[in-house]
């Protein structure tokens, strides 16, 4: 069966699609360093797929570890850190992307287009379900300290909204030849996470990740003017994957100070 967007391949840009098993936070951390590393080598786009094999709290680049002893329905959670910013997410009950694309993209220096191109794809997609979503409007950002915890009780511009209920977020990390899009859609409520409600609670149990990924795929397809091309890791590839987790992603020292030097707690 041909993927979505594949179709009129001639008019439109390769893009790397990868739609991965459930894995741990520190292995899907690792891989999407990769791919963003891949890209900025390549100059070629890269979308992934994922899900996590057990909830698991990652916090955001900029976030102080300690904060994260204040989140009690998540502390027997393990943790990890992102690349990219924004607030600690528990992935549990939820569907992770990451979007890599080269610095030479018209997208890729639009921080909020770049929000909205895959943010609107997602509630039209929600719309098929009578969810009616929208985008956050662009404000005055709360400043940095003033900002909760979780991403999900958080609001940025770009962000979907359903119900009064954020049900979708991203955050970026840019290089000087590709940025990285994380971001996550809350499928269901979490018991690790227990006042997140998810699309569940909008749309009853039948949005799923695997509903959810086709008809996705052919918006963003449309929307970027990507063909979708399925390559898996290489196998130097899943070498470089793990020894980032070793060296990084399962390191005290990157989850708790960024890998600054100083004593592991």
């Amino acid at each position: 069966m041909p993927l979505p967007g594949a179709a009129d391949n001639v008019l439109r840009t390769p893009c790397r699609l990868i739609i991965d098993p459930a894995a741990s936070g520190a292995w899907n951390m690792a891989v999407d360093e990769v791919l963003f590393d891949w890209t900025g080598q390549t100059g070629r786009a890269c979308l992934r797929f994922y899900r996590w094999d057990q909830p698991t709290l990652s916090l955001g680049y900029f976030q102080t570890y300690e904060l994260r002893r204040g989140h009690q329905p998540s502390a027997g959670c393990p943790v990890v850190r992102r690349l990219t910013g924004g607030g600690a997410i528990l992935h549990d009950r939820e569907l992770t992307y990451s979007l890599a694309l080269p610095s030479t993209h018209p997208l890729a220096k639009k921080r909020l287009a770049l929000y909205e191109a895959v943010h609107q794809t997602l509630a039209e997609v929600l719309a098929e379900w009578r969810v009616e979503a929208s985008l956050h409007p662009a404000g005055d950002p709360c400043p940095a300290g003033a900002q909760p915890f979780l991403c999900f009780h958080r609001r940025s511009p770009g962000d979907v909204v359903a119900g009064g209920v954020k049900v979708a977020g991203s955050a970026q990390r840019r290089s000087a030849t590709a940025v990285l899009q994380h971001g996550s859609v809350l499928l269901d409520r979490s018991r690790c996470a227990p006042d997140v409600p998810g699309l569940a609670d909008l749309a009853g149990p039948g949005i799923d990740d695997r509903a959810l990924i086709g008809p996705w795929l052919r918006r963003l397809a449309d929307r970027l003017a990507f063909a979708w091309y399925e390559e898996p890791l290489s196998e130097a590839e899943q070498a470089a994957a793990s020894k980032l987790v070793e060296t990084k992603y399962d390191n005290p020292l990157w989850t708790r100070h960024r890998g600054r030097a100083g004593a592991i707690h």
